[in-house]
């Protein structure tokens, strides 16, 4: 029986898109590797000066490009400039991506905040209405989250956390402590939980008594693992089986 998250927890998603040497992260040609592959991609949207959503990681442009300075102080003109490490491609915008794909594999798209507005949130629910394919949102931000649980409750919602040792997020030690224990969840109102796979197993995790992801498997050991503890896992590095499922 199919349920709201079955295509998430059925076979491996690829991190950033299935990239490499050649085919720089979040780009047309790691989505379109992805593809070929048959795997779902997870990517990261964000909303630069001019409200257009661009997909990349990062904050700030200095570790995938040539350039420096802020993302979001972008607008869609300054995008053909700019290239993404030594190669020839450039920033997407999501408008494009979703040309890309077009509904051959699903969709799992990071929200990445850079502001206090839901701008971002309102501009791609709009955009993802009129989009023929499967997809899912997620996001470290319990309030991104809600705003699709109150505005666009059909889309499915992965509230992704970690113990935070590192800079996964821009938030209080109070918030961190809080999403750590996935104590937002009745903000969030997730449909499943993505969590860090460094961190697994955690009670928090076992407690929320939802299908779990984990992230990032870089290994096929650590693919035995996530394989033991979650439903499914996002991945990079190295190719997955896909395995069958009925």
């Amino acid at each position: 029986m199919e349920t709201k998250t079955s295509w998430v927890l059925k076979n491996p998603i690829a991190h950033r898109g299935l990239h490499n040497f050649e085919f720089p992260e979040n780009s047309l040609p790691a989505f379109e590797n992805a593809v070929a592959h048959g795997f779902a991609v997870e990517l990261d949207v964000r909303i630069i000066d001019d409200h257009t959503i661009i997909v990349f990681h990062d904050d700030k442009l200095s570790r995938m490009t040539d350039r420096d300075g802020y993302v979001s102080c972008l607008k869609a003109e300054d995008l053909a400039e700019i290239r993404l490490g030594k190669t020839d491609f450039g920033i997407p915008t999501f408008e494009r991506v979703l040309e890309t794909i077009n509904g051959k594999v699903p969709i799992l798209i990071e929200i990445k905040k850079a502001e206090q507005s839901f701008a971002l949130e309102e501009k791609l629910t709009d955009m993802l209405k009129a989009y023929n394919g499967e997809y899912a949102v997620e996001s470290f931000h319990p309030f991104s989250l809600q705003y699709f649980y109150k505005n666009a409750p059909g889309i499915m919602r992965g509230q992704l956390s970690s113990y935070f040792h590192h800079a996964d997020i821009d938030a209080s030690r109070h918030e961190r402590s809080r999403l750590k224990k996935l104590k937002y969840n009745d903000v969030s109102h997730p449909d499943f939980i993505a969590y860090k796979i460094s961190n697994l197993p955690n009670k928090y995790v076992r407690n929320a008594g939802l299908p779990v992801i984990a992230w990032t498997v870089k290994s096929e050991l650590a693919a035995e693992k996530a394989a033991d503890l979650c439903d499914n896992y996002i991945f990079e590095g190295f190719i997955p089986k896909i395995e069958t499922h009925e």
